[in-house]
């Protein structure tokens, strides 16, 4: 392998670590592995910390393909936990308010996903990553200001009910979909056309384009994994 020419190294994000946290780790190890200082490293597509799975980094000279790896298609399980809703429609905060859902059957779900295929406008959370006259909105909502979000217009390929659990109000769904869908903001939509709320409990993206999560590295392998890398790095200062 040479890092430096360039890699797409492809791994299984765990839960609670941010992608930013997860990559640095990566860079770490490679950095070490090289005798380097610092490897030129980037990832194709933020998860959150609260979800799991597909991260592509890529170092060298390939990060001039982030954006190419970050307009493939992607796929994700996630599990719903309907008649409630949060701040940042995951469990990263707590429930604010609830709903009725004594009318929701497999049947009425199973007739509102579709809805949600194709074309949508969809309204960021709050708590994300978007700009907001040149601050991430999420860091404003933690200093207590109100950020109003614009929609965008984005596609959802596919919806699919994996199971329902009536007795728990739970779901899970699997997701297709393009560039700049916000899974957390599909949940509060969903929870809204159901006439009752929702919010994530579950995240994990199984595929980017091609790559699936069956081909990832767990984090904890990745040292053992470069053990058994040829390297063919110059070994230099800065790459």
């Amino acid at each position: 392998m040479n890092f430096t020419e360039g890699e797409i190294v492809c791994i299984n994000k765990p839960y609670r670590m941010s992608s930013f946290g997860a990559l640095a780790r990566v860079r770490y190890l490679i950095s070490q592995r090289l005798g380097v200082k610092r490897v030129k490293t980037g990832h194709a597509g933020t998860l959150d910390p609260l979800a799991t799975g597909v991260l592509i980094l890529c170092t060298g000279r390939a990060t001039k393909r982030i954006d190419e790896l970050q307009a493939h298609t992607k796929e994700y399980t996630a599990t719903l936990q309907l008649g409630a809703t949060t701040a940042s429609y995951d469990m990263e905060h707590p429930v604010d308010a609830t709903y009725p859902t004594e009318h929701i059957t497999r049947e009425l779900i199973e007739t509102t996903l579709p809805k949600f295929v194709g074309e949508i406008q969809q309204v960021p959370p709050a708590y994300s990553a978007c700009k907001v006259n040149g601050d991430r909105a999420y860091k404003l909502m933690r200093k207590g200001r109100d950020v109003e979000l614009k929609p965008k217009t984005l596609r959802i390929d596919e919806i699919e009910l994996l199971w329902f659990d009536p007795e728990k109000m739970q779901m899970s769904i699997r997701v297709v979909c393009g560039k700049g869908t916000y899974i957390r903001a599909l949940a509060r939509d969903i929870g809204e056309a159901l006439n009752s709320g929702a919010y994530l409990t579950a995240l994990c993206r199984t595929r980017v384009g091609d790559i699936r999560i069956e081909d990832c590295i767990k984090l904890d392998d990745v040292p053992a994994w470069l053990e058994q890398q040829t390297i063919e790095d110059k070994l230099t200062e800065n790459i």
